[in-house]
């Protein structure tokens, strides 16, 4: 990637969400490496504020810190107001969370937060910043899905058609937003060392080929310009090519029989 014509075509600032760690701080990182401005969301100020003190002193960028929960609906309105001033280029709606586990076994208030975080809250992001990007006329979006958007996935009902609602979205935003120079990608990585695997109850040693998150967040940068779908990692796209080339029966059996042999006893930690 060329920082400098990146910097040009995207920055000067970008929003990421779901920043205090996983991709989304990587995504923080290495958009401060390339000289991006800042302003970084998620629940917890405290990982926020740490981010910010180190990306401020190693690379002498102004980041701006928002602690908000897109759980909640007004959250978007905290950006919003957090973001004014601010000449963002790049969205980074990357705020996600799954669940896994036969459906019926989820709480229902639990399904809903998924809901607003992963479906509600990447659309009302783009709904506000939009407008800014298209006057502009240059600019991109990058809202983080999952492979689990890309078919059904058994004992992951919820989560993944949560993604597959991120796709669609993808898809839609760059066919209309492509004529005016916006960039829009749907980024799907698969298996990431994360946090997010052991509160969804799944023990991490015995996922295979497991991606870091600054080489899935690299990836997505990289691959910008080429949406509006980009599956992250060669192994996840060979599994889900063959995959989606099978008769769907067969994939969905196959599937439910790989995440019901990673996850953990109901209420053991790995």
């Amino acid at each position: 990637m060329n920082t400098t014509d990146f910097l040009d075509r995207y920055g000067p600032a970008a929003l990421v969400t779901g920043a205090s760690s996983g991709i989304g701080a990587a995504f923080a990182r290495l958009l401060a490496e390339a000289g991006f401005d800042l302003l970084l969301v998620a629940r917890r100020a405290d990982r926020l504020h740490d981010l910010a003190g180190e990306l401020t002193a190693a690379h002498n960028v102004k980041v701006t810190v928002c602690a908000a929960d897109l759980a909640d609906p007004a959250a978007v309105d905290a950006i919003a107001k957090a973001a004014q001033g601010v000449d963002i280029g790049l969205l980074v709606s990357n705020a996600g969370f799954g669940l896994k586990g036969p459906h019926q076994n989820n709480e229902p208030e639990r399904m809903a937060a998924l809901l607003q975080v992963n479906c509600a809250a990447p659309m009302q992001l783009t709904h506000c910043f939009l407008p800014a990007l298209l006057e502009r006329g240059r600019g991109g979006v990058i809202l983080t899905s999952s492979v689990e958007g890309l078919m059904g996935i058994p004992f992951s009902a919820a989560y993944a058609a949560s993604k597959a609602f991120t796709n669609s979205l993808g898809e839609s935003l760059w066919g209309e937003l492509q004529p005016a120079g916006i960039d829009v990608l749907a980024l799907c990585p698969g298996s990431t060392d994360t946090e997010a695997h052991a509160l969804q109850g799944i023990d991490p040693a015995t996922l295979e080929g497991m991606m870091s998150p600054r080489e899935v967040a690299e990836l997505a940068l990289l691959n910008l310009a080429n949406g509006p779908l980009y599956i992250a990692g060669e192994q996840n796209k060979a599994m889900f090519d063959a995959l989606l080339g099978m008769p769907r029966r067969d994939a969905l059996r196959q599937m439910a029989d790989n995440i019901r042999a990673v996850l953990l006893p109901r209420g053991e930690k790995p």
